[in-house]
């Protein structure tokens, strides 16, 4: 792809994005008009009333950014991922990453009770997060052959015993916390305010440093271990660098939001289409259509059965199972 079309993909994405951006601060269970969302920008001076200035301003403003960066991060930690595998199908989820903030957060709800305030859900969900990836990159380190297969079996391994211990904590637990832990397992930006989202901003942040001092490595990765062995790089510390920026990455994303499955599965693969496979061009177009997929799912959970909010991860979760069906129909699994 030339120059001028990935620039002309850009111009596109960022118009549509800033669409979708406006969108997601009118559309919700309050009625708000464009004028009301300009005036309490301070776009235009017409009166609004406190309550909707405060909605926009408390609520949404937060609930969009929140939308923007947890999109950028799933998307930029599923690219990583799949090509540190080799494996078309990894994503954040796949090794054990959201079992253990489930796990975490469940453990809060069933067990703990609101002892942190505000804090005390997020906290929990990533220290669950945080213990899982710190389970699976130890296994990994200690098995004699580190391939690839074995990082992927590991991850699953880790994912199946926190599921177990998420299902024995809620039959064991209060079952009147049912309701939650089920709206928080499929996922949400209901928690997203002004004084959490130091969460996922440290996440995306780590994730950009992280990317623009290896980006090369990783080209070098996608060429096969040889050639990166050939190169000076150490594959093994470089896999484990990209798992361990990755868990803390998403654990701090899924700490805030819940559970939301496939957005880094799907969106490296559309990057790729337009990009190509180097990762200087298809990794910030990857977070760009991460934050594009997030924001305009969120948007649809707010609007398909209102005043109810569906939540976050049916939508995700059912654009991406047509997603892999479309994919396997295209033999590129």
């Amino acid at each position: 792809m030339t120059l001028k079309h990935y620039i002309y993909i850009w111009i596109v994405a960022l118009t549509l994005l800033s669409g979708m951006i406006f969108m997601g601060l009118t559309y919700g269970a309050t009625e708000i008009t464009y004028r009301q969302v300009l005036s309490s920008l301070g776009v235009e001076s017409s009166h609004v009333s406190p309550v909707i200035r405060s909605v926009i301003l408390e609520l949404r403003i937060p609930r969009v950014i929140s939308g923007i960066l947890t999109g950028m991060g799933l998307a930029l930690s599923g690219a990583l991922l799949q090509t540190a595998t080799r494996n078309n199908l990894a994503d954040p989820f796949l090794f054990g990453l959201s079992s253990g903030a489930s796990a975490g957060a469940v453990w809060v709800i069933t067990r703990a009770g609101d002892k942190l305030g505000d804090w005390t859900l997020p906290v929990a969900a990533f220290t669950g997060g945080v213990i899982s990836a710190f389970t699976v990159t130890s296994l990994f380190i200690y098995q004699s052959y580190r391939g690839t297969s074995t990082l992927v079996i590991t991850g699953l391994a880790v994912s199946f015993l926190f599921s177990s211990l998420t299902s024995y904590l809620i039959f064991t637990g209060d079952q009147r916390a049912a309701s939650s832990i089920l709206f928080w397992s499929l996922g949400g930006l209901g928690l997203a305010k002004w004084g959490n989202l130091i969460l996922p901003v440290s996440g995306v942040m780590l994730m950009s440093v992280f990317i623009a001092v290896r980006w090369r490595d990783f080209d070098a990765l996608l060429a096969g271990e040889q050639t990166a062995h050939s190169l000076g790089i150490n594959v093994t510390r470089l896999r484990c660098e990209i798992f361990i920026c990755c868990a803390l990455t998403t654990s701090s994303l899924v700490a805030l939001t819940g559970v939301i499955g496939f957005t880094g599965l799907m969106v490296p693969h559309v990057a790729r289409v337009f990009s190509g496979v180097l990762h200087l061009r298809m990794l910030p177009l990857a977070a760009l259509l991460g934050a594009i997929t997030l924001t305009g799912a969120d948007i649809l959970s707010r609007t398909l059965m209102p005043p109810q909010e569906l939540p976050l991860g049916i939508i995700t979760g059912g654009i991406g199972g047509f997603f892999i069906l479309l994919m396997l129909l295209r033999k590129n699994l």
